[in-house]
């Protein structure tokens, strides 16, 4: 699948965006987006825009190359975009998805999920963002149940900035693929970024398989973001393939 060029900029854009500019409610919030600022037009006037509620009408099973997944031990460098809790890799950590790379820049969360599959909604979504040498975006989208602890998410947890704030914990390590069901079996569609500016042009992998945390791993998250999800966008034209 085809992507438009996006500037590496926008990996981070969360960081880099003023927290006053937009938020998830009131006067800022998704449906004002767009009229917000020019470089936001596209979350008003976008034709492909996620989040998108996936139903088994929309999907068209097919042969697709299987997401390998390389991840690597990265020290754990948190920040509180004001609108999330952003994980930064410095370890080089990529996938590759039918011979084309792509690089691990950043990992963050949504609560609840922003995706939904056959209209529900599950307890969080994980991104996990993705760019090749060309700049291409990639998101892999993790749902998540409450159910049993995770261990890597424990380690995210227990260092939360809970202030719009950078935070990089000495010696606390984390591997990505603590954040990865057993399988990556996945359904695959042409979207944008959630947040502004909402770029489009970004290939999106959701996982067929949700992973659990704990009901008080979810709660201290929400306690920082009660809301961060952006509302389900139309499909339009959009076809969504599955992995058989």
């Amino acid at each position: 699948m085809l992507c438009t060029r996006i500037t590496f900029w926008v990996l981070l854009a969360p960081a880099i965006v003023a927290q006053s500019e937009w938020s998830y409610e009131g006067a800022t919030g998704p449906e004002h987006w767009g009229d917000l600022k020019s470089e936001f037009a596209a979350c008003l006037a976008g034709k492909e825009q996620s989040p998108v509620d996936i139903g088994q009408v929309d999907i068209k099973p097919g042969t697709l190359p299987e997401i390998q997944f390389h991840y690597k031990d990265t020290p754990l460098d948190l920040v509180n975009t004001g609108h999330s809790i952003q994980v930064n890799d410095a370890a080089g950590s990529f996938i590759e998805v039918g011979g084309e790379r792509y690089q691990l820049r950043q990992l963050h969360f949504h609560h609840p999920s922003e995706e939904r599959i056959d209209g529900q909604s599950f307890d969080m979504v994980i991104h996990l963002v993705h760019a090749n040498s060309k700049g291409d975006l990639a998101v892999v989208a993790v749902l998540v149940r409450i159910g049993a602890a995770n261990e890597t998410f424990g380690k995210i947890e227990s260092s939360f900035p809970e202030t719009p704030s950078e935070r990089k914990p000495p010696g606390v390590q984390i591997n990505p693929s603590g954040l990865l069901p057993p399988k990556a079996s996945y359904y695959t569609f042409r979207g944008s970024l959630t947040t502004p500016p909402c770029t489009e042009g970004v290939t999106w992998f959701v996982l067929k398989t949700p992973i659990t945390i704990s009901a008080d791993q979810v709660k201290a998250f929400a306690a920082i973001f009660p809301h961060n999800a952006r509302p389900i966008q139309p499909l339009g034209s959009r076809i969504i393939q599955s992995t058989r």
